[in-house]
């Protein structure tokens, strides 16, 4: 507990190896908190200290943490083609306002294997012309894969941007069935 009687939340980190780069997964006991992609040195440790600061506790290194196992476990699933969903409790707090909604309407209502233009997510979220508010809440996803980012492309059929890169956003698309694999 802290000075006020509080209990300090536990966060807790892992990297795991992926079709995409290594990943960084950290948890807290509500859910995933939060994936960074090409999560090795500088990357990794940024996002650490981003945690860190955000959530007001460091996280610690726990790769076999029951927090972090089912979630491992359904990413190395997904890029496996097995699973099509992550049905993981996720802890929002990363996420607030209009993003949260826009996050949590891409979470549930996007599934594998279809994709949705920023608008049409902006409209979905009573926010018709609020496109360009969507991309800037895709931008600041703090669970990109789970949450699934990379299925929000641009109108006129164009891929748009991706926080992990355009070349990952492919692939993650590709493995979805959605585009022809990608060459790289």
């Amino acid at each position: 507990m802290d000075s006020l009687g509080q209990s300090e939340q536990r966060v807790v980190w892992t990297v795991v190896g992926s079709d995409i780069g290594p990943l960084l997964l950290a948890a807290t006991g509500d859910g995933l908190v939060n994936v960074v992609f090409h999560a090795t040195g500088a990357v990794r440790d940024r996002a650490l200290d981003g945690l860190a600061a955000r959530l007001g506790t460091r996280p610690v290194e726990a790769p076999g943490s029951p927090l972090l196992s089912e979630a491992v476990r359904r990413l190395e699933a997904y890029f496996a083609g097995l699973a099509r969903d992550f049905d993981l409790p996720l802890d929002w707090s990363l996420v607030t306002g209009f993003n949260r909604r826009v996050l949590r309407e891409l979470a549930s209502g996007v599934p594998y294997g279809s994709v949705v233009g920023y608008g049409e997510l902006a409209r979905r979220v009573d926010r018709p012309g609020a496109a360009q508010a969507v991309g800037m809440a895709m931008g600041a996803n703090p669970l990109p894969v789970v949450v699934p980012c990379h299925r929000v492309v641009e109108s006129d059929g164009g891929i748009g941007g991706f926080g992990g890169g355009v070349a990952t956003k492919r692939r993650l698309l590709a493995l979805e069935g959605v585009l022809p694999e990608p060459l790289f």
